[in-house]
């Protein structure tokens, strides 16, 4: 049987479902609180549902005792979603039965192609390199394991985001074919996600502008499987003076416990809201209020990164 959006009877329809999505990599750091922030703000100020999902579907990056920390840590700063955490890796079965309809259809192929034989012929894309097409021709000789690539079309993929415009791009050009299931049989970001959107019915994706350019991929896959084309707002990511975003991958600092209103109160000043100074010695639940009365999307920055410095407790500065 293969992948429907409505094959999830016990999904409820809400005009607003958004959801925070974190990889288990890491402790949360400032930079993955900006994110959740913003979409449970956008979420409530909709009225909308809020849902957590830990993408923990790559399974050699995950750090064991993260997922667990992740959803302590968004407990302590008051966060609240809806129904249960859905965990990636609960979901292999959706995945390919969606796999599985787009190879009936005829819009993936196996892909043979080792990472250094493709560094050999590929140019830069927006997000790495572009796939040359070797296995999309039958160039390769078949050999093993395979990952399976999905056909991108030589057209342009257009998109309002609700903080950064109007996004175009050529996937064909700008991307090339891209994975869906890795020849290691670990399932990529670009399908999970797609269909765990579907499954769970968000409507409206608040993220970091790094998946910006992921953006049209989703949208295309999207399309390829019969779903509601998602709305996205990609609000600025926290970088550092070399422009450098605060990840997990570079040490960024987990955030700490006992500071959770400054450090709330930060990210609402990081996207644009202009909190009072005087709420950084309120409770959270005020500040809180503050936030859910104040909100306003409009206000975040129209850019792919703000840069920061860290300073001495932890506490991080904008810089203009």
């Amino acid at each position: 049987m293969g992948f429907s959006q409505s094959d999830h009877s016990d999904v409820v329809v809400s005009p607003y479902v958004g959801r925070f999505a974190p990889s288990p990599t890491g402790h949360l750091h400032m930079g993955s609180l900006l994110a959740a922030t913003a979409s449970y703000l956008e979420a409530r100020a909709h009225s909308g549902r809020w849902l957590l999902r830990i993408e923990d579907v790559d399974r050699g990056r995950i750090e064991v005792g993260a997922a667990d920390s992740i959803v302590n840590a968004l407990l302590r700063f008051g966060f609240e979603w809806d129904g249960p955490v859905l965990y990636q890796s609960s979901q292999y079965s959706q995945y390919r039965a969606a796999l599985s309809d787009l190879i009936g259809d005829g819009r993936v192929y196996p892909c043979f192609c080792s990472r250094r034989e493709i560094a050999l012929h590929a140019r830069s894309g927006v997000d790495g390199v572009v796939y040359p097409g070797t296995c999309r021709l039958g160039v390769t000789k078949k050999r093993g394991a395979h990952s399976w690539r999905m056909r991108t079309e030589d057209r342009d993929y257009s998109f309002l985001d609700e903080i950064q415009g109007w996004q175009t791009q050529n996937l064909a050009k700008d991307v090339g074919d891209f994975v869906l299931l890795r020849a290691d049989g670990c399932w990529a970001y670009q399908l999970a996600v797609v269909v765990d959107d579907a499954a769970s019915g968000v409507t409206h994706v608040v993220r970091g502008a790094d998946l910006l350019d992921s953006s049209p991929r989703q949208i295309a896959l999207q399309q390829a499987l019969g779903l509601p084309t998602v709305k996205y707002a990609h609000i600025p990511l926290l970088a550092d003076l070399g422009g450098e975003k605060l990840s997990k991958q570079n040490k960024a600092p987990a955030l700490q416990i006992g500071s959770e209103v400054l450090q709330l109160w930060q990210c609402l000043d990081f996207l644009g809201q202009q909190p009072p100074v005087e709420l950084q010695s309120a409770d959270l639940k005020n500040l809180w209020l503050w936030a859910f009365s104040a909100w306003d999307l409009a206000k975040i920055p129209k850019k792919r990164s703000v840069s920061v410095t860290l300073e001495a407790k932890n506490e991080y500065k904008i810089l203009f």
